[in-house]
């Protein structure tokens, strides 16, 4: 069976069946040296991660590799969606809160809410405390146990919290916010899916994508997202060059503590994990944002 066009990558429920398996001939080597195809990587980033219509025309190692690579680029449009959104709620006459209500569903919209849909999952498996192969099948069942319940809960109040808080000091900070959590929440995936970083599974995108991007790439695509988030902050004067940089940079480190844990505890990463790494990033560093 063939993948639909326009998927998005974390099928967290079902990800064997019609997703395609990584190419074995793949070594870290290759991903340094062989050729990207841009055009491809963004169509493959787009098409997997948003419900934009975009066609995805390849799913061999080589794009996915240039996908991950410009995932944040996805990553900015969602963000910007989100801030437009959230600015308008506020120009018709919303409060802050109803603002980020808004401001928060629309990442979740954008993405069919699959990464949530992974972030609970992976909370289930985690929090089983069973061994690897038992919580990687609880992570595959349809139904959402009490640990994924309780970490969207608390996920999507600190983001609608921090939000509105940030609408509430000034529609250009709550705006800010929405661009710069989205961004960085799909750096995590690019630097989730660097070499070294094994799948759990052999099927699947999560199988398909982890381990492709080099890491020079993945430390370059993350200098890059820091500086644009140093930048946009610059509306703040210093202070948001600063917080918006620092945003970048712990948002990351949290989901790379969580990926750390889930390779440790799961044997690898899955399209639940990454779903969780986003969602992670994301809730962390709309969090930095409005502290202080």
């Amino acid at each position: 069976m063939s993948k639909p066009e326009n998927e998005p990558a974390y099928d967290s429920e079902n990800e064997p069946e019609n997703q395609p398996a990584p190419e074995p001939s793949e070594t870290p080597e290759t991903a340094q040296t062989s050729g990207t195809p841009w055009p491809d990587g963004l169509r493959f980033a787009f098409g997997t991660l948003t419900v934009f219509p975009v066609a995805v025309s390849r799913w061999d190692r080589e794009a996915a590799r240039a996908g991950m690579l410009c995932a944040p680029v996805a990553g900015l449009a969602v963000g910007l969606c989100a801030a437009v959104t959230g600015g308008l709620f506020l120009l018709l006459g919303a409060g802050p809160l109803l603002a980020a209500v808004a401001t928060a569903a629309v990442p979740a919209v954008l993405t069919r809410g699959l990464h949530l849909d992974g972030l609970a999952d992976t909370a289930d498996g985690l929090g089983s405390g069973k061994p690897a192969a038992d919580a990687l099948r609880i992570m595959t069942q349809s139904d959402i146990g009490p640990f994924g319940v309780i970490a969207l809960l608390f996920v999507l109040l600190a983001q609608v919290a921090a939000l509105s808080q940030a609408y509430g000091a000034s529609w250009t900070g709550g705006m800010f916010a929405a661009v710069v959590s989205a961004t960085v929440a799909r750096l995590a995936l690019t630097l989730g899916a660097r070499v070294a970083t094994p799948a759990a599974r052999p099927e699947g995108l999560g199988a398909a994508v982890a381990g492709t991007v080099p890491l020079r790439g993945a430390l370059l695509v993350g200098a890059v997202v820091t500086a644009i988030g140093a930048l946009l902050g610059a509306y703040d004067g210093m202070y948001g060059v600063v917080r918006g940089a620092l945003a970048v940079l712990v948002a990351c480190a949290a989901a790379e503590l969580l990926l750390r844990h889930c390779v440790r505890r799961l044997g690898g990463v899955t399209g639940d994990v990454f779903g969780a790494l986003a969602e992670t990033a994301a809730t962390t560093a709309l969090v930095v944002l409005v502290l202080g």
